[in-house]
Order: C-alpha cells, then sequence, then structure tokens
C-alpha cells in the first residue's frame, strides 16, 4: 500500500509504504466506541464534592427542647432539611479512570487509520521543517496544500518547537506526537496530516507481524 508524500509547498514528492496491517484492515467499529469512551472518561478528574452532614461546621448541639413546641423535633441545625445543613447523597471524589487492554487499544488506532485511508483524508508530508515559527507562514502551506478551514490533526515524528508555536493560534488544529496519539486525537478531525517518519513510525509499532 502507497501513500503519496507532499512538500511543504504542495507539490508532489514520492510516496511511502503504508503496512496493510495499520492502514488497511476492516475496522472494528465497536473496539473504536470503548476506546474512546475509555479515553474521554479518563479525562475526568473526579474531584467533585459536597459536605454531608458529618462535615457541615457546627450543629453540635439540639436547636430546642424534644417536646411541648407544637413543631417537629429537631437533633441539630445543620439537618439536611435545613437551610445551611448537609447535602444528602451529594457528589463525592470519585475514581472514572478506565482500563483497555493494550492489543484492544491498538486494534481501535489501526481501525480509525484505516477508516481514514478508505476515506483518502490522510495527507502525509515530506517532514515539518519550519524555520520561523509564524502563524502566518503555516496558513500559506495549508492554503497550498488546499486544507485551509479543516479540522487537522498533525502527526509529527519529533517535537518541533517551530510547529507548534506556527499552528497553536490556528483554529481546529491539534499538533500531537505519533507515537502518543490517542483514537479520539485520530479519529476527531478530517483530515490527518502526517510527516513521512511518522508514517513509518506507526507501520512499526503497530504492524501486526505474520
Amino acid at each position: 500500500m502507497k501513500l503519496d508524500t507532499y512538500k511543504l509547498d504542495g507539490s508532489k514528492d514520492s510516496s511511502v509504504n503504508a503496512d496493510k496491517t495499520v492502514f488497511g484492515i476492516k475496522a472494528n467499529q465497536s473496539v473504536v466506541h470503548q476506546a474512546v469512551n475509555a479515553e474521554l472518561t479518563n479525562l475526568r478528574q473526579g474531584t467533585h464534592s459536597s459536605k454531608n452532614r458529618a462535615n457541615v461546621r457546627g450543629g453540635g448541639k439540639k436547636p430546642f427542647k424534644q417536646k411541648g413546641r407544637g413543631g417537629a423535633r429537631a437533633g441539630t441545625i445543620r439537618s439536611p432539611l435545613w437551610k445551611g445543613g448537609g447535602t444528602v447523597f451529594g457528589p463525592s471524589p470519585h475514581d472514572y479512570s478506565l482500563k483497555m487492554p493494550k492489543k484492544m487499544r491498538n486494534l481501535a488506532r489501526r481501525s480509525v487509520l484505516s477508516n481514514h485511508f478508505a476515506n483518502k483524508t490522510i495527507k502525509v508530508i515530506e517532514d515539518f521543517t519550519i524555520e520561523n515559527p509564524k502563524t502566518a507562514l503555516f496558513i500559506k502551506i495549508l492554503k497550498k496544500l488546499d486544507l485551509l478551514g479543516k479540522k487537522i490533526t498533525i502527526l509529527s515524528s519529533v517535537y518541533s518547537e517551530n510547529l507548534y508555536l506556527s499552528t497553536r493560534n490556528i483554529p481546529n488544529i491539534y499538533v500531537v506526537n505519533a507515537l502518543n496519539a490517542s483514537t479520539y486525537d485520530i479519529i476527531d478531525c478530517e483530515i490527518l496530516l502526517i510527516d513521512k517518519a511518522a508514517i513509518e513510525l506507526l507501520n512499526s509499532s503497530l504492524g501486526v507481524q505474520s
């Protein structure tokens, strides 16, 4: 399987091999759903909290005598029935983390990459060498590649400060290392913009040996 590569000026350069076990499998939608659900759930901090009757300050003294007033009996002014009282069944700190087997996580990423390949929404760049970190310069590159206005995830083989600084003020563009990209990072875009070295990294890290 081949993917055409392009230079930053939009001209076609050469091609790169795409591993069939990474970019050419039948997508497993069930595993993709599980992976995205787990990744989004793991983003939750779970630090929400409220004070129950035991945590509210005060209320140790019985507010009035038990009988003779004609009203309901009360043992504390911090009862949940009273203003300023504790919360009943309120939120408490909770661990939302979900774990998935490594093979399932890799299958989900291969499924999404294969879907992009089938839909021809992968654009491979020879490399992301940008001399000056300027937003206007990268917008010109997007125009030459006919990608301006698209929601793009950029998979880079190595961290580039200039690439990050050039794209951070452009809406709907997300830069992530190819080996660290999650299923959600790959699926949450219209176009995958990948450098040639990143394709080779994905081939070696996600490829299934026969």
